[in-house]
């Protein structure tokens, strides 16, 4: 967490809560606040602290609105790359104001993927390194960047083919899994089932390697 962090949420909030008062928030560094309307702003100020405090171009503010526990409008921007991800339920996603869609290769070990490993160290860390050697086998190449946020937007682009990681919390995924299903692609947990703000895992692909890749998490759970 840095001073930045707390400056860009304290903005958003404040700018959010004049234009659209009533509605409540859950951001990273303030938690919820407001009351509960059923309408909801999750937000991460800068997903990827860590990259932009080294001045690692690869970090993003992301803010999505929730209405029941589902995302129904997504936004992601990398102000490093000046690029800007959104989405809006049932109208489809977009970067920098043209439409996205995901990878149509069908093919694992033609793609390329992307993880995350959680601060947390011991079984988490253990597990996801199980994956990770996994998938460096049966795909042809994995990174780690360290915005899942971002991670998320490249797959509903079609630079990446899947993203899974653990340990996430709803500001992290919130924009970026609406982005990535209205982009065409597929968003679960480990075990295949419906994604949601309070699952502990998250599998978001093409949907073309989806199965494939559930089978090899399946493999290490």
């Amino acid at each position: 967490m840095t001073n930045v962090d707390r400056e860009v949420e304290s903005l958003l909030i404040k700018d959010l809560r004049k234009e659209f008062p009533g509605i409540g928030f859950l951001a990273e560094e303030s938690g919820a606040t407001g009351r509960d309307s059923g309408l909801k702003w999750v937000i991460d100020p800068i997903d990827g602290t860590t990259n932009f405090a080294h001045g690692f171009p690869f970090y993003a503010i992301s803010v999505a609105l929730e209405k029941n526990g589902k995302p129904i409008l997504g936004i992601v921007y990398n102000p490093a790359q000046e690029e800007f991800f959104c989405a809006q339920k049932g109208k489809g996603a977009f970067l920098n104001g043209k439409r996205i869609s995901v990878s149509r290769q069908k093919n694992l070990k033609k793609s390329l993927l992307m993880t995350g490993f959680s601060y947390k160290l011991g079984k988490s860390m253990e597990q996801n390194l199980k994956h990770f050697r996994n998938f460096l086998l049966a795909s042809q190449a994995v990174r780690r960047a360290g915005s899942a946020s971002l991670d998320l937007c490249y797959v509903a682009c079609g630079r990446l083919e899947g993203f899974w990681e653990l340990d996430l919390y709803p500001w992290d995924t919130a924009a970026g899994w609406l982005i990535v299903e209205e982009a065409g692609g597929e968003v679960t947990d480990f075990r295949g089932k419906e994604y949601s703000n309070n699952s502990k895992q998250i599998l978001a692909t093409n949907g073309e390697v989806h199965s494939r890749m559930l089978k090899i998490l399946k493999r290490s759970l």
